[in-house]
């Protein structure tokens, strides 16, 4: 058995947790930044840096102090090392480099997407490769064919906006408030769907990506124009993006080969509606839907000293001089989409 010390800081969340390789969640502590932002209506990357080297050590301190382990006692520290925002995995990274120095431990650095890729197996252990992923987040959408370990198939990403920034956007537009996926779905669940109609961006195409900035652009419209309430464009948004995720999802499945599950992760995941329409599509695939408690599916620790551990224990570790990378796209070999850019 391994333990794992892990350390998450690539965007607004700050967070330290121990876990061993039997799945064990010693310690966790997460610090959110949610009033930092609040009034910039978004994350602002240069606050988000300096909050997390204010609450880092502490945090680190913490988890160690309520496992009743000491550093010594870890047997490798991993760290986000992208993608994300530079500033904050700079200040993830180079603090585990300094424990690692310090420790004499080995240094993991783990990709912030394969932490959310391996998180459904930390807690449902029946979960196998290989299985179907949709990984859906604020800078992320994407479907990987999950192979292994370091092993990602790439079917499907956003030519432009990912789903969680459509969201956060739409909220923004709406006055919901931040953050933007729980106000917008708090918003839908007292609105009507198919109050108005917005598109559904490449529902029904051959090509397999996704697209998002065409419907945020509609929520503007259908805001502007006086005729709909807030509730009404919301739960109507949610729902083309439900639609959108479904067909992008099942061309995936009907493609995805010896897939064992459809499992999806990563923050938009936490939205219910989305998660009772993935068991549906799975059910009728006849797999198993696999998805994170809500707390595992946003930005965490114990994902990213997870992922470590499955990586420590195949001996894949870092060497100090590892970069901190805003981009890092988990299936390196994967066709360039069209307009894809950096969302690769």
């Amino acid at each position: 058995m391994s333990l794992i010390l892990g350390i998450e800081s690539s965007c607004d969340e700050t967070a330290a947790a121990l876990v061993t390789s039997e799945r064990r969640i010693l310690a966790h502590k997460l610090a959110g930044q949610e009033a930092e932002h609040r009034p910039y209506g978004g994350v602002v990357p240069e606050i988000a840096a300096r909050a997390h080297v204010e609450i880092l050590p502490s945090l680190i301190e913490d988890v160690l102090a309520e496992a009743n382990v000491d550093l010594g006692e870890v047997d490798a520290i991993a760290a986000t090392a992208g993608p994300g925002l530079i500033g904050g995995v700079m200040v993830g990274l180079v603090t585990a480099k300094g424990l690692a120095l310090a420790s004499g431990k080995p240094l993991v650095a783990v990709n912030h997407l394969e932490g959310h890729a391996l998180s459904p197996m930390l807690a449902q252990p029946s979960l196998a490769f290989p299985y179907l992923l949709l990984l859906v987040s604020g800078g992320h959408c994407q479907l990987l064919f999950v192979e292994g370990v370091g092993r990602y198939r790439r079917l499907a990403t956003t030519i432009d906006d990912a789903a969680g920034e459509a969201f956060d956007k739409s909220a923004k537009l709406l006055g919901l408030g931040f953050p933007g996926g729980p106000s917008v779905e708090k918003a839908a669940a007292n609105g009507d769907p198919y109050a108005v109609p917005l598109p559904r961006p490449l529902v029904g195409s051959a090509e397999p990506h996704f697209s998002f900035a065409g419907l945020k652009s509609a929520v503007l419209r259908a805001k502007e124009s006086g005729r709909h309430s807030a509730e009404d464009i919301a739960a109507s948004f949610q729902q083309a993006v439900v639609d959108c995720l479904l067909d992008r999802t099942k061309r995936a499945l009907d493609a995805a080969d010896g897939a064992k599950a459809l499992v999806v992760a990563g923050g938009v995941a936490a939205n219910q509606q989305i998660r009772g329409a993935l068991t549906e599509l799975a059910a009728s695939h006849g797999l198993p839907f696999v998805a994170p408690p809500l707390w595992l599916c946003t930005d965490n620790a114990a994902m990213i000293a997870w992922a470590g551990a499955l990586r420590f224990e195949q001996g894949l570790v870092d060497g100090l001089e590892t970069p901190a990378r805003a981009r890092w796209p988990l299936d390196p070999n994967a066709e360039k989409a069209r307009g894809a850019g950096v969302k690769a």
